[in-house]
């Protein structure tokens, strides 16, 4: 049976200030002694499952992102390519990033579940950008994955990673919480600067429910993504300043946690509530289901 990391955040910081270790060390040595791999052999997964990423992005970019649902439509290729920029050329691409990373695992393409498919789109998208934007070297983008994965970890023991565990919050929010915690280490920022962007981006992203239209992963979780991408990306500017987050990051991840709990359960990836059980979400989701009774009669008839 696994070892968890750290039981919290506060335990993680100690342990790399008493040891006088970066805070990406001690998730590189949980995973040598997890898996029994050497470092360069961490470190090149952790390189590969990055070209995952980054391949991801350019699929959803160059190839058609058309569901059988027809839910997904090529967003990331629409925002990349819109002549009317509102913010600046780099936050246009990482939004459009975001989308065709999701759009990937939506049409079944290959991604990197991190933490989960559904939200899939949120580290490449951020990271693709920040290594581009600010021209870090592979190095920095790994120890910066291993930050997150540390970030994930405690995640998962607090508040839950699954939509069906605790909403949307706790998928695209550990996500955001993961990019935002990479973004901060990647730039210089102290432990503490990269725990208060966890912490804000955990308040921004607190209560949000999970509702899949048609009971699929496509709406509204891949706009989700690009939003969520965007507030790691504003978590991360406002730690890097130094701006506390006021709330410890451990009690941010603990309310986030018992938010899930307490969420009905129409809310937590039934396609029960929300946008699914909207008058358009349930047409579609009828049409959707039509849809498949109607290939499964073809399947059976060419047997």
């Amino acid at each position: 049976m696994a070892v968890v990391l750290f039981d919290s955040f506060a335990e993680w910081k100690k342990s790399c200030e008493t040891e006088d270790k970066p805070l990406y060390f001690p998730v590189l040595e949980y995973e040598a002694r997890e898996r029994g791999h050497q470092e360069e052999q961490i470190r090149a997964n952790l390189l590969r499952a990055y070209q995952v990423m980054k391949d991801a992005v350019q699929t959803g970019l160059k190839e058609d992102m058309t569901s059988r649902s027809g839910m997904v439509n090529n967003s990331g290729k629409k925002v990349f390519n819109s002549p009317v920029t509102v913010l600046s050329p780099e936050f246009q691409k990482l939004i459009s990033r975001a989308l065709a990373a999701k759009e990937v695992n939506s049409c079944m393409g290959r991604v990197v579940a991190a933490p989960t498919a559904g939200a899939s789109g949120i580290m490449p998208g951020v990271l693709v950008t920040l290594q581009e934007l600010h021209n870090l070297n592979d190095d920095t983008m790994i120890e910066g994955m291993l930050v997150a994965a540390g970030i994930a970890l405690i995640m998962e023991k607090k508040s839950g990673i699954a939509g069906a565990v605790g909403g949307c919050q706790a998928e695209t929010g550990t996500a955001a919480a993961m990019s935002a915690g990479a973004i901060v280490y990647a730039l210089g920022g102290s432990i503490t600067q990269v725990f208060n962007a966890v912490a804000i981006t955990v308040q921004c992203m607190l209560g949000l429910v999970c509702d899949p239209v048609a009971g699929l992963v496509e709406v509204p979780c891949i706009v989700r993504n690009a939003s969520a991408a965007a507030i790691a990306n504003s978590s991360a500017q406002i730690a890097i300043a130094d701006v506390s987050s006021v709330i410890p990051v451990d009690e941010c991840v603990d309310a986030m946690g018992e938010v899930g709990a307490h969420m009905e359960d129409r809310y937590k990836e039934t396609a029960l509530g929300g946008l699914a059980a909207t008058p358009t979400g349930k047409a579609i989701a009828k049409r959707v289901l039509i849809s498949d009774i109607d290939i499964i009669e073809e399947d059976e008839s060419d047997l």
